[in-house]
C-alpha cells in the first residue's frame, strides 16, 4: 500500500468515526476539501477495502461505518454484535442445490453480509450482497442445507 493510499484510509476512518456520512459523494467531498484528489471509484474501492458498511446507527440513520475489528477472527464479543446484527436485518434463508438466499430487510443486506461472513466465512465459498438480498455459495447442497438450518435457527 502506498503512503498516499495509507493516510487516505486512516482519514476515511476518522471521517466515518467524526461524522455521519450518508453518500459516497459526501465523503468525497470531505476528502477533497482536505486536499486527497479522489474520483468516485477510489472512494468505492477504498471503502470496500476498509470493510466499511452502511448501516443504521443507534439514531436511526443509515450511515457509513466501520466494522468490528479489522480481520475475521472473532472474540465473543464481536460474535455476540456481528450476531445481533445478521438477526435484526434478516427476513428468511432458503437454500437451493449449493446456493443459499438470505431475504433482508431494505437496505440491510450488506450489513447482514459483512456479519455473515464474519461468522461463517470458513464454511463457504463466497458471498454478494445486494440491496435486501443476500447469495451464498457453498461447496455442496448439503452444506447449504446445513448452514440454513443454523441460520434458520439464529434468527427465530
Amino acid at each position: 500500500m502506498t503512503p498516499l493510499k495509507s493516510k487516505r484510509h486512516e482519514k476515511i476512518l476518522k471521517l466515518i468515526e467524526d461524522n455521519v456520512i450518508v453518500t459516497q459523494d459526501e465523503l468525497q467531498d470531505l476528502l477533497l476539501k482536505l486536499g486527497f484528489n479522489v474520483t468516485q471509484s477510489t472512494v468505492s474501492r477504498d471503502i470496500k477495502e476498509l470493510r466499511i458498511i452502511k448501516a443504521q446507527d443507534i439514531s436511526g440513520v443509515y450511515r457509513y461505518m466501520t466494522t468490528v475489528g479489522k480481520q475475521l477472527s472473532v472474540n465473543d464479543k464481536s460474535k455476540e454484535h456481528f450476531t445481533d446484527i445478521f438477526k435484526k436485518s434478516v427476513i428468511d434463508v432458503r437454500y437451493a442445490l449449493n446456493n443459499i438466499v438470505i431475504k433482508c430487510y431494505n437496505g440491510m443486506a450488506s450489513s447482514a453480509c459483512v456479519a455473515f461472513d464474519t461468522l461463517y466465512s470458513n464454511e463457504i465459498l463466497g458471498s454478494l450482497a445486494g440491496d435486501d438480498t443476500i447469495i451464498v455459495v457453498t461447496k455442496s447442497e448439503a452444506d447449504s442445507k446445513s448452514l440454513t438450518a443454523q441460520l434458520l435457527n439464529l434468527i427465530k
